[in-house]
């Protein structure tokens, strides 16, 4: 006998509800279900049936104990570590063997019941570090369990969660408790990302918190927001379309309008916000019932929207439009309700005009004058994205002090929306340590950089990743290219052969680039050819090219692409011609391991350093020193 969770029929405050409750029941016999092997192969698990004696958890004697939360994990975990190796086990959705409640011949420990009796709702001022240790996503309510052994409390529902339990929209097969080791997929009642105890369903990739999946279900919901009759839960959930998102989703309870409106509804739309702001729109967008005939394309996932569901429209574009599920994404929307919030637009200028060619930039206390050059000069380098000045049109500080901006650098809006995050972003110029990583191409930077405006978000990316927008026109390909579509995926760039997740593909062929080789600058200058070199794929490489500064060979398709230039033969190896980290510029940093006093030295000498680490000559057109040491990279510089 062992505990079971299931719905049963009950009334709160006179009202109809199912609601959760554990029951003592016959473990089932099984059959195999989807679950991971030490091979990586899937294998299926499924109960057969379970027999009729069922007693009631609130029939089990006073003195019963449950086992702590935190220790059924720790037993969990240590299992895994001496079948897979510890830590550098790949295994990332873990299946609870151990039940809740607590068996007194074991060497194992117990959790406490306590209430706050004086208390009827959770405080209001509840600190960070009130939250129950086991799920860590809410916290600590009325009344809670405590565990003397690990000095943490814990939600009444995480302690005495079953191994199984039965939800009313999977009733062919229970969900299961498993601990999820990394990130797992949303939860299917509140959409947050659902990690560490959870109950899954392998056989339809299903995902709950263990406190969503107890919650009690309404048999009625009067004057929900999108619909002015009261909704009646429907029994069968896979058999109608939501009115508000234009799917048939098996995973969600499904309510129904029973008068003759024909409205039907997901239990998670029935209170979808009305207003919002995404990240893939400048303007906000607000939900509408339907939307006019004609061929709506979806501005998230490019997808035909059907126009007879709900959507969300621009309040100033007449022709944008996006899914209802594709805008309340995670990535794509902060979260927070707009209805009634006037649109933000003032906009911070990133200079003051002094006059028609002289600015006040926010980044620089002098005046700055524009000029042109037509002369390719290496040694000057853009303050903000730090890459070269090549015969471009530039500002130069007055007061030369060698501070230079690009002009599309110098007109770069400080306040910007940007697709790849949900928060607005803004510009700055100074950083911590005056380094960064960027959060889109992953690389190192010392320039200027789009912070997140969010104070509990550390978000960031470098100028060149800012500036992408949707769609965006890649040089090296002839479509548009837009987002990846699908987060959870991880397409393989077709440029460096790697998976990575943030991607731009394109819509008419399979082209995929990321955003390490999408940023990279796609016409570059050297300084012994007179002309520009353009980027090149590792594929159009030939048995004649060979790289100017190492005279290595490029391999053909086997590097992540190199310059090239065709009237002069010139072939260079990206990392030889910008080096590992081509967005620092020189100047000093600070580093974690060192802390301050790290240069960054372009190298111009004759006779290149040597680095400490590696004892090979610098290759690269900077270096960092230290305390008298060389390091030709920021890799050797951390080994």
């Amino acid at each position: 006998m062992d505990l079971f969770g299931e719905f049963q029929k009950g009334e709160i405050d006179g009202r109809p509800f199912l609601v959760y409750q554990n029951v003592m029941k016959q473990l089932p016999l099984l059959i195999q279900t989807p679950n991971t092997s030490d091979d990586g192969e899937t294998t299926i698990e499924k109960p057969l049936s379970f027999q009729n004696n069922t007693t009631s958890i609130y029939d089990l004697p006073p003195q019963t104990l449950f086992l702590c939360p935190r220790l059924r994990t720790r037993l969990l975990l240590n299992a895994l570590d001496d079948e897979r190796g510890g830590e550098d086990s790949n295994q990332i959705l873990s299946k609870y063997s151990s039940s809740p409640l607590f068996d007194d011949t074991s060497d194992t420990h117990h959790v406490l019941p306590l209430f706050w009796c004086n208390n009827k709702e959770v405080d209001p001022e509840a600190e960070e570090g009130d939250e129950c240790y086991s799920c860590s996503i809410q916290t600590i309510g009325t009344d809670y369990y405590f565990c003397a052994t690990c000095d943490k409390r814990f939600h009444k529902e995480c302690v005495e969660c079953p191994l199984r339990i039965s939800y009313p929209s999977h009733p062919k097969h229970s969900l299961q408790l498993f601990y999820s080791k990394y990130r797992s997929d949303n939860c299917i009642y509140c959409r947050e990302r659902a990690t560490y105890m959870i109950y899954f369903c392998a056989l339809c990739d299903t995902y709950m918190h263990v406190l969503c999946a107890q919650k009690k279900i309404p048999f009625f919901i009067d004057k929900p927001k999108r619909h002015d009759h009261t909704l009646s839960l429907f029994p069968r959930q896979a058999s109608l379309t939501c009115n508000i998102c234009g799917l048939v989703n098996k995973l969600h309870l499904t309510y129904a309008c029973p008068s003759l409106c024909d409205f039907v509804s997901h239990s998670d739309c029935i209170h979808n916000p009305q207003t919002i702001r995404i990240s893939r729109h400048y303007h906000h967008v607000s939900f509408t019932s339907t939307l006019s005939l004609g061929r709506w394309s979806c501005g998230v996932c490019r997808r035909t929207i059907d126009p007879e569901y709900g959507a969300y429209t621009c309040n100033v574009c007449n022709d944008y439009a996006v899914h209802t599920r594709c805008a309340l994404r995670t990535d794509i929307w902060d979260g927070i309700e707009l209805e009634g919030v006037p649109e933000d637009d003032v906009e911070i200028e990133p200079f003051e005009r002094i006059s028609d060619e002289i600015i006040l930039h926010f980044s620089h206390g002098c005046h700055m004058k524009f000029e042109t050059s037509g002369v390719y000069d290496g040694n000057k380098f853009c303050q903000a994205c730090t890459l070269p000045i090549n015969e471009d049109y530039f500002y130069v500080c007055v007061e030369l002090c060698d501070f230079i901006l690009h002009d599309r650098c110098a007109y770069a809006p400080r306040r910007k929306v940007h697709p790849l995050h949900p928060h607005p972003l803004i510009q700055k110029a100074v950083h911590e340590d005056h380094v960064f990583g960027c959060d889109a191409c992953m690389r190192t930077s010392n320039g200027f950089g789009y912070r997140c405006t969010n104070q509990d978000c550390d978000y960031i990316l470098d100028v060149v990743c800012a500036s992408t927008s949707e769609p965006f026109n890649y040089q090296g390909h002839e479509h548009p290219l837009f987002m990846e579509k699908d987060p959870r995926k991880k397409p393989i760039c077709h440029i460096c052969k790697s998976k990575k997740d943030k991607v731009f593909n394109c819509y008419e062929c399979e082209f995929v680039i990321c955003f390490e080789c999408a940023t990279l600058p796609y016409k570059v200058r050297y300084e012994d050819d007179d002309h520009y070199l353009r980027f090149c794929g590792g594929y159009e490489a030939s048995d004649k090219d060979w790289c100017e500064i190492c005279e290595k060979r490029i391999k053909i398709g086997k590097n992540k692409g190199f310059y090239k230039c065709n009237d002069c033969c010139t072939s260079l190896h990206i990392n030889c011609l910008l080096g590992p980290e081509p967005y620092m510029k020189p100047g000093q940093i600070t580093t974690e391991d060192k802390g301050d006093g790290v240069l960054v030295i372009r190298n111009k000498f004759s006779s290149r350093p040597i680095c400490y680490s590696c004892s090979n000559r610098c290759p690269y057109p900077t270096f960092y020193s230290f305390e008298e040491s060389v390091f030709c990279s920021l890799n050797c510089f951390h080994y």
